[in-house]
């Protein structure tokens, strides 16, 4: 294995994203002229759309009394078209067959446990749309946050030992946790002994444990674990708190692009501790000051990319 450079790269956004298609269309080559393929997404698009529905029949009931969740409901709306089956007449939203939720508890606890329901359809669904949902769900669990929700969050997944195809995109995540435990040592040095060095110190810990969990997981495989570099090169200069602030949500966000990419370059075995992964990265992220996103680790069509750093 070649060493690691004395130098590498911070900018965690290195990795290409894929751009999420959605599924096939109509095939005009048919007999018919306008007959569809089958999807075989469909039934997991429908489950997720019906689940979706529910959480804004709760959110529609509560926004008179709470207008303060239009901007989650927003997200959610989006989440609905993201998940509508693409080889299928578009279906409009159906009134929940259950009462809304009448407090912002249950609104909560229904989002969370929506979210957990998008990770059961994991292995059911195509790649893409693996990756999709991850991402949804993450966003889903940030809602449940922010509507006051304090469940403590599953416990991370067991991965399976992975199959020898699968060690690439493992070794990418792994590269990605060594620069972000880098990153975090730059971080804690720049925040004051307070709850933030605290928190700082913590997320480093679950960095740690996740860098362990994939050198586990390659060495079980007979691959040998990608080694941290010497030194990484930070995206900006980081001389006080509000950097290092800012330097916490820029590793996180990075990470959260990381996973997703995971979820989708998986056999469905190892999809649910990659999503667990995207989750984890989100709410850090959302917690440093990241500014909220639909999609957590899905790009964002409305800016342009920045070219990497040569």
């Amino acid at each position: 294995m070649q060493p690691p450079s004395r130098r590498a790269f911070l900018t965690l956004g290195l990795l290409t994203l894929t751009a999420c298609t959605g599924g096939h269309g109509s095939d005009p080559t048919a007999p018919g002229g306008d007959r569809r393929r089958p999807d075989p997404d469909e039934p997991v698009r429908l489950r997720a759309v019906a689940a979706t529905d529910t959480l804004l029949a709760g959110y529609d009931a509560l926004l008179p009394q709470a207008p303060q969740l239009q901007p989650l409901r927003a997200e959610v709306a989006q989440h609905r078209a993201a998940l509508q089956p693409t080889t299928t007449t578009a279906t409009t939203p159906t009134t929940a067959p259950t009462a809304p939720p009448p407090t912002l508890a249950a609104l909560a606890a229904l989002e969370r446990q929506t979210a957990q329901s998008r990770l059961a359809d994991l292995g059911a669904a195509s790649p893409q749309l693996a990756r999709l949902l991850a991402s949804v769900s993450a966003a889903g669990v940030r809602h449940a946050v922010a509507l006051g929700d304090t469940a403590p969050s599953p416990a991370p997944t067991a991965t399976p030992t992975a199959p020898g195809e699968t060690a690439t995109p493992f070794q990418d995540a792994l590269s990605a946790e060594h620069a972000a435990i880098y990153g975090y040592g730059v971080v804690g040095a720049r925040l004051p002994d307070d709850q933030q060095r605290t928190d700082a110190r913590t997320a480093l810990a679950a960095h740690q444990s996740r860098r362990d969990a994939w050198q586990r997981l390659l060495a079980a495989t007979g691959a040998t674990p990608a080694a941290a570099a010497a030194g990484y090169q930070l995206p900006f200069p980081v001389t006080d708190a509000p950097a290092a602030t800012r330097l916490a949500a820029h590793l996180e966000t990075r990470l959260t692009t990381v996973y997703a990419d995971l979820v989708a370059a998986v056999p469905a075995p190892h999809r649910t501790a990659a999503a667990d992964a995207l989750r984890e990265c989100a709410l850090r992220a959302h917690h440093w000051g990241a500014a909220p996103t639909a999609f957590p680790g899905l790009p964002d069509t409305s800016t342009p990319t920045p070219a990497p750093t040569p």
